[in-house]
């Protein structure tokens, strides 16, 4: 039976560009993860989209001289380019600056404040008389009241992970310049968190046995040891969502607050550009749904409890809804950090691999399959170009591309370009097809268990008894005197390698697709990108859309059929030069 399956990704502040380790932290696992579910028949909504209102896009506009709205595009733009070009099938891309999610994000205001959720409150906040505001949170920076980490924000500490009152950090300074700062009282409204602690303990107490230990331990220690506390969802900013009251002019609401509504107003813009304006719904308000967070470690709190926290208090979004109780996140899968040849990434250093670079000029599958098999699931990873070089040359190449193009190309040569007539096939061959029939099991059980890299691991192992058993009955050889038992072993791995196509699919798409091609099919596996512009009452906004209507791929064992016309086959990766590693350590830094 198909399941609704919501897979939601973190959105990327809109103010840099995105490098590997933002890739294999989230965007990358979310896309495998759809792309499986959507070949075992579930519908799947997968939505996201560039984080416009944050203070990093301010900050650089300032450092630029050019409007919030310039940086954001801009960016945005370059996102849709790299999402396209790695192939993450959003289906749709969006941006927090949509009239959608304006109205979608005030809507939750007005709930939660109608529900009795949210309080008025005056606090102290930092304020730079030099430049005569109040400064966010992420505009102040300062010691770690906590940990000592030297380096923390205003709002939570990279250093331990905790989020943080800006107050209290030590020796505060200002982002923009070390300019002095005092503390001065403003009016603002509070998420009621100690109210919503009942509903969050049963939450996060119930069965959780599937949550990775990095994501519900914190999470639990946070609610049940620490314990919640209001906290602030206005600031004092004219860039984002205003406050949806009067006398409430020049306050916003605060990112941290309404980005984490850009999935439910991305479920519902997507409803409505597909003209079925109640279809959000499936998703939202199915008790049999599963939603799925795909964030770094760094967002865990927000998507494991305070958003948890606005979805429980607001109850039903509309009046005409068809559930009483908005959905709370399945899972919450999410990364530890990827470093960089020993260092953190940092874009400011350029000790960074950058997303639209690396992929242009080695390949979408080749740097997915390596984000994939280095991913950071369960603790930091790291990239080196020597292990990108070797694991795409031993693992890509020879396990599995070598074999692909072997059996085809000798195939296409030697049987007339066809599948040829295996005879009565022998107990090695229906061993074989039965070791990678069960992989569907096998690999199946650990994207469902979100648990990728071992998924990529164990496809490569099935790849290895393919080659083995080709070693055993070398075709190449028996073909010069005895044809029939030549056929039969040619048969037997190309349906085997036919297999393995659907199976390293959600992976390595873009070369799965071309297999697919070779092995005469017409139809593609997966459906179509777009990038389309939607038309708003102020101008128009651009996003990526995806559309699976034509894709004909099922998680299922082959079905090609003897006598299949087969195409021209060609490599499908190349091999990477030795001389890679010391030619890429020259760019960095």
């Amino acid at each position: 039976m198909s399941r609704n399956i919501l897979v939601a990704v973190a959105w990327p502040y809109a103010n840099a560009e995105i490098h590997v380790g933002n890739i294999t932290g989230a965007y990358l696992p979310a896309d495998i993860f759809a792309r499986y579910h959507r070949l075992r028949g579930n519908r799947v909504l997968m939505v996201s989209g560039s984080d416009a209102h944050g203070t990093p896009i301010t900050v650089r506009a300032e450092a630029e001289g050019k409007s919030r709205k310039q940086v954001y595009e801009h960016y945005h733009h370059r996102f849709l380019e790299l999402f396209r070009k790695i192939g993450l099938t959003y289906d749709l891309f969006t941006t927090t600056h949509s009239e959608n999610h304006f109205m979608v994000a005030q809507t939750i205001f007005n709930r939660l404040l109608e529900n009795g959720y949210l309080y008025r409150e005056t606090e102290a906040q930092w304020y730079s008389p030099q430049e005569e505001r109040f400064l966010p949170d992420r505009y102040v920076e300062g010691t770690c009241y906590l940990c000592g980490y030297e380096n923390a924000r205003g709002d939570q500490c990279d250093g331990c992970g905790s989020m943080l009152d800006g107050t209290q950090l030590i020796e505060p300074r200002s982002k923009t310049g070390n300019l002095s700062l005092e503390l001065r009282e403003t009016e603002h409204y509070y998420l009621d968190l100690a109210k919503l602690t009942p509903q969050l303990s049963a939450y996060l107490s119930a069965d959780k046995d599937h949550w990775r230990p990095n994501v519900i331990k914190p999470s639990r220690y946070m609610v049940e040891e620490i314990g919640l506390h209001g906290r602030a969802i206005t600031r004092d900013l004219d860039w984002g969502i205003p406050v949806p009251l009067e006398g409430w002019e020049g306050k916003c609401l605060y990112v941290w607050f309404e980005a984490v509504i850009g999935y439910l107003s991305a479920s519902i813009e997507w409803a409505k550009n597909r003209g079925t304006p109640a279809a959000w719904q499936d998703w939202w308000y199915d008790p049999a749904a599963r939603s799925y967070y795909f964030v770094g470690k760094d967002n865990i709190p927000f998507h494991a409890v305070i958003w948890p926290a606005e979805l429980a208090g607001v109850g039903r979004l509309f009046p005409d809804d068809r559930g009483d109780w908005l959905n709370l996140p399945f899972d919450v899968p999410a990364n530890e950090f990827m470093q960089l040849e020993g260092d953190k990434i940092s874009g400011s250093r350029n000790w960074a691999v950058w997303g639209l670079d690396v992929v242009e000029r080695y390949g979408a599958d080749a740097v997915r399959f390596y984000l994939t098999i280095n991913m950071p699931e369960s603790k930091d990873s790291e990239w080196t170009w020597s292990e990108f070089q070797q694991r795409n040359n031993d693992e890509l190449v020879a396990t599995w591309g070598n074999l692909a193009n072997r059996i085809l190309s000798f195939t296409y040569k030697n049987f007339n370009e066809r599948e040829p007539e295996p005879g009565e096939l022998q107990v090695e061959d229906r061993q074989l097809l039965d070791t990678i029939a069960d992989g569907f099991d096998s690999v199946g059980e650990l994207l469902d268990a979100v648990k990728l890299r071992a998924a990529l691991q164990e496809a490569l192992r099935l790849a290895g008894e393919v080659n083995k058993y080709l070693e055993e009955q070398a075709p190449w050889f028996s073909i010069k005197r005895d044809r029939a038992a030549s056929a039969r072993s040619v048969y037997t791995a190309l349906l085997a390698v036919d297999s393995l196509k659907i199976i390293f699919s959600p992976f390595i798409p873009f070369s799965s697709e071309q297999l697919h091609t070779f092995l005469g099919y017409e139809g593609k596996l997966f459906g179509e990108q777009s990038i389309d512009s939607y038309q708003e009452s102020e101008g128009s906004h651009t996003a990526l859309a995806y559309s699976d209507e034509d894709a004909i791929g099922r998680w299922e064992p082959s079905e090609l059929k003897a006598g299949q016309l087969l195409c021209p086959p060609e490599p499908l990766f190349r091999k990477l030069d030795e001389s890679l590693a010391a030619e890429e350590m020259k760019r960095l830094g």
